[in-house]
C-alpha cells in the first residue's frame, strides 16, 4: 500500500521560505511523476509543482521562480523548497502522482501558513 507522508510545514513571514517533505512507501518514486499539491479553505486543490520520471519539472504560474520540486531516490522522497513566501502560498500542502501515472489514497498533508 502506498503511502504518503508529509512534513516541514510551519508558519513563516512573508518573504520566508520553507523545505517541505514527502516520504513515500510502497513505490519507487521514480518510475511515477510526482507531485506537490495544495488546498486552502474554500479552494480547490491545485497543482503547484510536479517532476517527471525524466526530471522535467512543471510549475503553476503563481510559484515559478519561487518554488523548487527535488527528489531524492535513495531516500524514497520528494521535496518542495519554497522560497519568498506570500501570503497567497497558505493552504495544507500534499505530495502525490499526477493525472498521467496515477494519483495514491492522499496523506494528512502539512500546513503552511505565511502571515505577518
Amino acid at each position: 500500500q502506498v503511502q504518503l507522508v508529509e512534513s516541514g510545514g510551519g508558519w513563516v513571514q512573508p518573504g520566508g521560505s520553507l523545505r517541505l517533505s514527502c516520504a513515500v512507501s510502497g513505490i519507487t518514486i521514480n518510475f511515477y511523476h510526482m507531485g506537490w499539491y495544495r488546498q486552502a479553505p474554500g479552494n480547490e486543490r491545485e497543482l503547484v509543482a510536479r517532476i517527471t520520471r525524466g526530471d522535467i519539472t512543471n510549475y503553476a504560474d503563481s510559484v515559478k521562480g519561487r518554488f523548487t520540486i527535488s527528489r531524492d531516490i535513495a531516500k524514497n522522497t520528494v521535496y518542495l523548497q519554497m522560497n519568498s513566501l506570500k501570503a497567497e502560498d497558505t493552504a495544507v500542502y500534499y505530495c502525490n502522482g499526477d493525472y498521467n501515472t496515477g494519483y495514491f489514497q492522499w496523506g494528512q498533508g502539512t500546513q503552511v501558513t505565511v502571515s505577518s
